[in-house]
């Protein structure tokens, strides 16, 4: 029997999601800690104030930005092998921008699943695009602090 074929935390789950992303952000390019930044929270949406989010609210989530980043490199890189992302070098680095083909290839995409992701990914280039680097990440260090609170154990007298 032929191995399964992951696309939970693959690269072609994280490389549509980036695409969507820098489809909807279109002419603008992204720099990866962008898209890492805005594909956190295009699928946790509801912990900035959005719409429901599309993930479970798991503890430790914070934690997913850490592992995200080279599943979203590789991502990219599967989107550009396939002509659906540009990458230029600019100055400050990769820039990364929607190719002309990927408004077709995601039109073609009809899941509900990728409709939501369409959806929310909306929203954040609306809500955050004009928000500057330092602001996002003031912003995300906040919601680490408070998942953080949320789920540490209450320290009870006695019990260690």
């Amino acid at each position: 029997m032929p191995d399964a074929v992951q696309t939970f935390n693959s690269p072609i789950e994280t490389g549509v999601r980036a695409l969507i992303l820098l489809a909807e952000s279109y002419p603008d390019q992204l720099d990866l800690q962008r898209i890492l930044e805005f594909d956190y929270i295009l699928v946790h949406t509801g912990d900035v104030d959005g719409p429901a989010s599309i993930h479970p609210k798991l503890p430790l989530r914070s934690g997913e930005l850490l592992v995200r980043r080279q599943l979203i490199e590789r991502g990219l890189l599967l989107m550009i092998s396939r002509g659906l992302v540009g990458r230029s070098a600019t100055q400050n680095g990769f820039m990364y921008y929607a190719q002309d083909d990927a408004g077709p290839f995601l039109d073609s995409l009809t899941a509900e699943y990728l409709s939501d992701l369409k959806d929310r990914a909306v929203w954040v280039v609306d809500r955050f695009s004009g928000m500057g680097d330092h602001d996002i990440r003031v912003m995300l260090s906040q919601i680490y602090d408070q998942w953080s609170r949320e789920f540490q154990m209450p320290e009870q007298p006695g019990l260690f």
